[in-house]
């Protein structure tokens, strides 16, 4: 199923000219940009893209006291003061700084990005990832810095998720249409 994703290059990418690898990855994979502007995302692009969502409260919550479990640490947090406190690193992180929003469609996008991705977590990522290539950076690591975890790159979760990134970022107009010379033989 064609589908359209969002994706942006994070600050620690940009400043590591690291763009034109991570635009040819997705190319080379038969996915095709139909959106790319560099932008220096307002606070409002921000807390929309990261909204104060309950369920990724929560979800942050649990992976977050299982790693601390896991280290054998105490962790006290409530999942509100967890997503508060992520939340206000990854918006603080972007704002103000140049990231690369673009909008990748192509068959089953949003899957097949993600797997070029690779893991959230730098440091567990396959090496042949855009994370696992080009970060080393860790959960705990920005958690003991208390900052984002600088992984190069954001890609939507779901479907519902990249059509609601896709409107904070794009308007209908910037999204252009157009077909790939190696598109009957890709889909």
């Amino acid at each position: 199923m064609i589908e359209r994703t969002l994706v942006l290059i994070k600050p620690d990418g940009v400043y590591r000219s690291l763009i034109g690898k991570v635009i040819s990855d997705f190319e080379e994979a038969g996915l095709k940009i139909v959106a790319l502007k560099l932008v220096k995302p307002t606070k409002e692009v921000a807390l929309n893209h990261y909204p104060a969502d309950e369920n990724w409260y929560n979800s942050l919550w649990e992976k977050t006291k299982k790693s601390f479990e896991e280290q054998g640490k105490q962790f006290a947090e409530t999942p509100q003061q967890t997503g508060d406190r992520v939340r206000s690193y990854l918006v603080n992180y972007i704002v103000d700084q140049p990231v690369v929003a673009m909008v990748v469609e192509g068959n089953e996008a949003i899957a097949n990005v993600r797997k070029i991705v690779g893991a959230t977590s730098p440091s567990k990522a396959d090496p042949s990832t855009i994370r696992g290539k080009f970060s080393t950076d860790s959960y705990d690591l920005a958690d003991s810095q208390q900052r984002a975890v600088r992984n190069i790159v954001h890609a939507s979760d779901s479907k519902e998720t990249a059509e609601r990134e896709i409107k904070t970022w794009f308007k209908d107009e910037e999204i252009v249409e157009y077909k790939r010379a190696d598109e009957d033989i890709l889909y």
